[in-house]
């Protein structure tokens, strides 16, 4: 394991290390990150840390953007169903 358990493979600290880096290049890095999680892992809590970790030291880089969205955007996914959803229309 080159980096911790919420980054396991150290992308988004190396994301924040590479000069110039722009927003298409941290979303292709935020969803290989997203990828590299263990299942079941709690993804909010993991860009929470991260945003602590670096997004505060760096509030310009546009992976502390990324972050900050994806903790405002994240929902609980919910099962919907029962049986209004089975029910033919």
């Amino acid at each position: 394991m080159k980096g911790d358990v919420t980054d396991p493979k150290a992308l988004i600290r190396e994301a924040y290390q590479i000069e110039g880096i722009d927003d298409p290049e941290c979303r292709s890095v935020l969803m290989d990150w997203a990828l590299s999680l263990e299942d079941g892992q709690d993804q909010k809590a993991a860009l929470e840390i991260l945003m602590e970790k670096y997004g505060r030291a760096a509030p310009e880089h546009p992976m502390t953007a990324l972050l900050q969205e994806g903790l405002q955007n994240m929902t609980t996914v919910r099962r919907r169903g029962g049986s209004r959803a089975r029910k033919a229309h």
